[in-house]
């Protein structure tokens, strides 16, 4: 893998960052919206790439535990040479249900994934994003999909 020439770390963030990749070879962020702020929630990894030569991931909705933890079945997925198809539905990360893996556009980077975007600094990586279903097993672009406001999931690889 490259070495990546990024800027010096200028906090415990960012050395917390840089830590968890030694150790772990990725690293988790969650980002919650301020009181009043209507942006969603989401959850992304850093390392992958440069670990294992995966994508990076970024999940919307969920809360910090929960995605947390399909976030790092896809490290150890990563990790063992196992990764999931990311072409086609998945019905082994989400136990009862499918996800999709729809592939971020690069000008969406800048809007989430802030931290990626430091690590990587010149080194560009791709990006997927985790969608998941409703309770009926709809994706946000099927018909009837039941969108709740407090797990909103923007699907940053559509045009919306």
């Amino acid at each position: 893998m490259k070495i990546l020439k990024r800027l010096p770390p200028r906090n415990d963030y960012e050395r917390s960052v840089l830590a968890n990749v030694e150790k772990f070879g990725w690293h988790c962020t969650s980002v919650f919206p301020k009181e009043g702020d209507d942006s969603p929630r989401f959850t992304y990894s850093v390392g992958l790439y440069h670990s294992y030569t995966q994508p990076e991931f970024i999940i919307f909705g969920l809360e910090g535990k929960i995605a947390h933890s399909l976030l790092n079945a896809l490290a150890v997925a990563a990790a063992n040479g196992t990764m999931y198809p990311l072409d086609k539905p998945c019905n082994e990360l989400i136990e009862g249900y499918d996800c999709a893996f729809v592939e971020v556009p690069r000008d969406r980077f800048n809007d989430y994934v802030f931290s990626a975007l430091w690590f990587y600094a010149d080194v560009a990586f791709p990006l997927y994003q985790v969608v998941w279903p409703d309770a009926e097993g709809k994706f946000p672009w099927n018909s009837r999909y039941l969108d709740d406001p407090l797990y909103w999931q923007p699907v940053l690889g559509l045009r919306q």
